[in-house]
């Protein structure tokens, strides 16, 4: 069973927890611009913690396919006041998904008690923040950079290539003073990932568990749910709920979704059935 810990905050991860997203960006790709103001925003993080989600994640960047990179003080400017908001009104866990050494220290210091990073701490001074903060890390895998991840994915086996990343990003981890304990692992669905790459890695989490740490899995209105389905981004929820599903099935911990109420219900679902398992 493993179990998340940051100063006397505690949770437990023996069942599937949700984490829900707020982008307080104007360009993420399914709910850009939506709670890009600091009221709506909070108003939404009002409902989705109502709702049942464990985690909220806080973006100020998108990184969607193509997306262009934001200042700092663009990214401090939207994910600080919510964070700060959350942190005063509410005892749930805060995520900040950001890649900026200044971002996770500002974000921590508001409120926030895991980072979410889809560059696995690779950029210049991240590793060495991330360790003096103490806090959990999710380290994602990505091919490329989202300027151009989609351009042109490829893998000998992108099973063994996400295993041989997260070998060396965790010894990384360790080596910079990362506890192992502070740990999470996302595979990066739909982050330079073709089609065929995504669902074979979501048919493959169980080899993720060789790594004993908790998986985090984020696939919630993507293009792997979209292409397959033919459905554009606002008409997804069936998609994204089966594959939360079948994560949830396969042992993932944390489900990064948009649809927080939905997810909880598929959770709840799952959840009596195990007891006659």
């Amino acid at each position: 069973m493993f179990t998340l810990t940051h100063g006397d905050k505690v949770l437990s991860l023996s069942s599937p927890v949700v984490m829900g997203i707020v982008n307080v960006t104007p360009d993420s790709f399914s709910d850009g611009g939506e709670f890009n103001q600091f009221e709506a925003a909070c108003k939404h993080i009002d409902y989705i913690i109502q709702q049942g989600a464990s985690i909220i994640d806080i973006g100020g960047e998108s990184t969607r396919p193509g997306a262009k990179e934001v200042s700092l003080e663009q990214e401090l400017q939207r994910v600080i006041p919510v964070i700060e908001y959350i942190a005063a009104h509410y005892d749930v866990w805060i995520s900040i998904d950001t890649s900026k050494p200044e971002v996770m220290q500002q974000a921590v210091a508001a409120g926030a008690n895991i980072i979410n990073d889809v560059r696995a701490l690779q950029l210049p001074g991240a590793i060495e923040m991330a360790a003096s903060l103490k806090v959990p890390v999710c380290l994602m895998h990505m091919q490329g950079q989202p300027q151009n991840m989609q351009d042109n994915p490829n893998y000998d086996d992108v099973v063994a290539d996400v295993d041989l990343f997260f070998q060396q990003r965790i010894l990384a981890c360790e080596a910079a003073g990362i506890t192992r304990e502070n740990i999470i692992l996302d595979p990066g669905f739909g982050f330079g990932k073709t089609l065929a790459h995504n669902y074979r890695l979501l048919a493959s989490i169980p080899a993720l568990h060789q790594f004993h740490l908790p998986i985090l899995v984020g696939l919630s209105r993507k293009s792997m749910i979209g292409d397959l389905l033919n459905r554009p981004a606002s008409d997804r929820l069936a998609g994204s709920l089966a594959g939360a599903l079948i994560a949830a099935q396969q042992g993932a911990q944390i489900l990064r979704v948009h649809d927080v109420p939905e997810t909880v219900d598929v959770l709840k679902v799952m959840s009596a059935t195990m007891d006659y398992c």
